[in-house]
């Protein structure tokens, strides 16, 4: 794109420490998602469009990666603006939350309260790319495919509750 150019990363420090802060969230969240054969998942009835078990590792790892870049980009415009404690202050709001989801769904084995938890999850991410957006634009964007795909596993979520009622 004429007049875009790819940042230089100003702190090779905050990148790293942005990944792993997003890579231990998921990691904590895979401690409960158990999709084995004869789980407590494995037994639900989901519908037409679940994906095979296979494609969420690789998913939320590209997902957590973008994400954490996304912070990044927050956080090197200055964590000393207001904008930017708010955007990063959502920013940690929904990462708890999406390790919460894990927990409501899985650990408590309850599509009802991963349901309640992801439209939470889902308002906060709303939000949190609001905040990007007035920091800096392409943090906002590389949030939209995370956006994208939570908003996929909330119809998924309500799918598996309803069918499973």
């Amino acid at each position: 794109m004429k007049g875009y150019s790819i940042p230089k990363i100003r702190s090779p420090v905050f990148l790293v420490f942005s990944i792993v802060i997003c890579l231990t969230a998921g990691f904590l969240g895979s401690l409960v998602t158990i999709t084995s054969a004869g789980s407590w998942y494995d037994q639900l009835t989901k519908p037409w469009f679940n994906p095979p078990s296979y494609v969420f590792g690789p998913v939320w790892t590209i997902l957590y990666i973008l994400i954490a870049i996304a912070l990044y980009l927050v956080w090197v415009e200055g964590f000393e603006k207001r904008e930017v404690k708010l955007a990063a202050g959502l920013f940690a709001i929904q990462l708890i939350l999406n390790t919460g989801w894990s927990f409501a769904f899985f650990g408590l084995e309850s599509p009802l309260f991963g349901f309640i938890e992801i439209l939470v999850l889902w308002l906060f991410i709303s939000a949190t790319i609001w905040a990007f957006w007035i920091v800096r634009k392409e943090a906002a964007l590389l949030m939209v495919p995370y956006l994208a795909w939570v908003t996929f596993a909330t119809v998924l979520t309500y799918s598996i509750m309803v069918l499973n009622s």
